[in-house]
């Protein structure tokens, strides 16, 4: 990543807003997925859901 050490502040952000700034701190977009998807497999990105926090899980690859 390019500024490692960037903290994003724990205010609500929408996902969008959220890739955007791991974007901006990345070297590339497969960086970027990595780190969200590493931020969401490690429990640091929860979703509100009419006022209900919820955590997100990913689905495993599928394999070929």
């Amino acid at each position: 990543m390019k500024n490692r050490y960037r903290r994003i502040n724990t205010h609500q952000l929408s996902l969008g807003q959220l890739v955007a700034i791991v974007n901006s701190c990345a070297k590339d977009s497969r960086e970027t997925v990595a780190a969200v998807a590493d931020m969401i497999a490690s429990g640091r990105i929860s979703i509100c859901d009419h006022g209900t926090r919820k955590q997100l899980k990913l689905a495993p690859m599928p394999s070929h």
